[in-house]
Formats: structure tokens, sequence, C-alpha cells
């Protein structure tokens, strides 16, 4: 057989180191047409000058498109029979990514589980990215529940590994000759620093953006994650939502791109540290946004900028005004589906 059917939830074995395959040189056709699927406003990734300006060679490719990048890598070999990616943790953003600059992939399984109807199970990676020079671009934990060729097929032994539940601000990579005492806030779109945002403020990123079949499917193919769920309305129409799923890291990219309207100044996401697709998104949805502020925190010896912790939460169909979250039971309000827990580096006020 020469044709390559994925792993199923049975081939994957504690331990299991894969290196995956197609590097994937980033283009400046990739970054615009990155901000053509999302609209993205921040102002790092989309211009050169204003890079120059704080010390980089140019614009820095967007983090969110290096995530789906290297992610797109290990779909073929963790998540091609998928039945949805479910989370992330300890995710870290590394060296800046330039057009130019090739990424590979590799990832070890650091857990799986059968689920009770032995018809799927959820495998746990570590994945690494890392560009031509060698140095890490990103590294993340995800689960995701994956289907069996076989029911019958005996499971390996569970394993649920200890997932991080943070990423500690002193272990945030920061740009090589990152100097922000010039950062431009006209040109950035918004006043607001480190400073003027504190623990427990809730954003409402007032916008909203309708998911479209093509969107989804372009987005998907640039990244060349050929999940299963995404691309197939043939063999999905007999599954349980009868239609195609959009990538749940699409809803992230979106939910980002919104939050430039309140945050725009949030220049690079230094972490996730967890996050969790609460429920599927489709072709028609309106996706809104709001952020909570959980920390303020410094960084070690620089006066230049800090971190913020947020929360942002995602909706389908449903402005953000009263701010829908979990409730005391834990569970999510309908509208919900994305549930996103991550750093961003922003400047202080050099006063």
């Amino acid at each position: 057989m020469k044709t390559n059917p994925g792993n199923f939830f049975e081939d994957f074995r504690l331990g299991q180191v894969i290196r995956h395959a197609v590097p994937r040189t980033v283009t400046a056709g990739d970054v615009a047409l990155y901000i053509g699927l999302t609209g993205s406003r921040f102002a790092l990734p989309s211009s050169d000058t204003f890079a120059q300006g704080l010390g980089l060679a140019r614009a820095p490719v967007d983090d969110l498109l290096v995530f789906h990048i290297v992610f797109g890598r290990t779909v073929a070999d963790i998540s091609l029979n998928a039945v949805a990616n479910l989370g992330y943790a300890g995710c870290r953003f590394g060296a800046p990514v330039y057009p130019g600059d090739t990424l590979t992939a590799t990832s070890t399984v650091i857990g799986v589980k059968e689920n009770s109807n032995r018809e799927t199970g959820t495998v746990y990676v570590r994945s690494t990215g890392t560009n031509q020079r060698g140095e890490t671009v990103l590294d993340y934990i995800r689960w995701v529940m994956v289907r069996k060729h076989d029911k019958t097929a005996p499971a390996p032994e569970p394993k649920v590994p200890d997932l991080p539940p943070e990423v500690a601000a002193a272990d945030f990579v920061l740009p090589p000759g990152l100097d922000l005492t010039r950062y431009d806030t006209g040109l950035a779109g918004a006043a607001h620093l480190w400073d003027h945002y504190a623990p427990g403020e809730r954003i409402d990123h007032v916008d909203g953006m309708t998911l479209e079949e093509s969107d989804h499917m372009t987005a998907t193919r640039l990244y060349q994650n050929n999940a299963k769920v995404h691309f197939n309305q043939h063999s999905e129409a007999k599954g349980r939502f009868g239609r195609r799923l959009i990538y749940g890291g699409h809803i992230i990219s979106l939910a980002r791109a919104l939050s430039c309207n309140g945050l725009a100044n949030a220049f690079r996401i230094a972490a996730i540290h967890g996050g969790r697709h609460v429920a599927p998104s489709f072709a028609g949805d309106t996706i809104h946004a709001w952020t909570e502020v959980i920390s303020r925190d410094s960084l070690p010896g620089r006066h230049d900028l800090g971190a913020l912790r947020l929360r942002t939460i995602a909706t389908k169909d449903h402005p953000c005004a009263d701010f829908p979250g979990a409730g005391p039971d834990g569970k999510y309000a309908e509208p919900v589906v994305l549930d996103l827990d991550y750093s961003v580096l922003i400047p202080r006020n050099p006063h």
C-alpha cells in the first residue's frame, strides 16, 4: 500500500517520536494571505519600518501564522483521523520567524487514553517547530481525539500526562535587539500600554466576523492542515454534525485579530498557557470576542515592556456585552466556542 491512511488511535505508543514531513519556507505571500483571511491589524507583523523602529531587522511573521504552519506539519501523522482537537498547554513562542525562514516539526507522544466507547481515544503530544538554524520557534502540548481503525484492537496502557498550568514569565523569549523606547502608539493605533490595564478588567472587542466556507478552507490549505473533518464534505455529511468543522486554530486567529480593538499594543504572543475549543464552529457563524486581564507581569531586567496574562473568550452569533463564559458549574454558555489563556508582550509607560 503506497498511500497513507494516517495514524489511528491504536497506532500511537507512549514515547514515540515522530519526525514530520514537508519542511515549509515561509514567504511574504503567506503573510499577505494570512492578513486577507483574518483581517489582523497588529502593527509589528504588518510593517518593516515599524519593526525596525523597535530594533528588529524587519517585520516578523505573525505568531499565530507560525503556530498554524508548525501545527500543519503535524496533522498528517497526529490528527488526520481526528474527531476533534481538544486543547493546548505549555505553548511557548521562541525565536522570531521572518519570511525566508524554513520551518520543520517533530512530535513526541506523551499520553494516550482510550475512550469508553472504544471507538476513539485521546492522544497527547508535545510538538516542537524549528527553523533552518535549528532554533526553536515554537514548543507546545496538544491533545486530540482520534478514531480507532479497529474497535476491537487492544488499547495501549492509559497514561494522562501532567500538564503545566502555565509558562513562567521568566521563560518568555524576547526577540534579540528588541527595544521599545521608541514605540509609536500612534502608528500602532491605540494609546493604552501595560500600565493602563488592571487585573479583572474585561474588554469587549465589539466587532464580529462571519466565517465563510472559502475562508476556512483556504486557511487550512495555507497551513497544509489536511485533517479530514475540515476538507471532505462527502464523508462529514455522514458524521455527527453533517458538515465540515472549522479548524479551531482559525477561531483562535479571528479572536486574536478582533482583540486588536482594545489590545492594539499587545504586539507579540509570548505563550499560550492553556486553551479549549469549547464547541464547534461552522461556516455562517459570526465570531465575537472579549478578553479578561488575568494578571500584569513584570519581566526581569526590562522597564520598556511587560506582559499581560489574558483570557480571551470567543462566541458565535452572540455579541459579548454580557461576557458569557463558564458558569459556577463549569459549563459554558451555549454560544461560547473558545476559551484561551495566554500572555502577550506590551510596551510600558517610560515615565
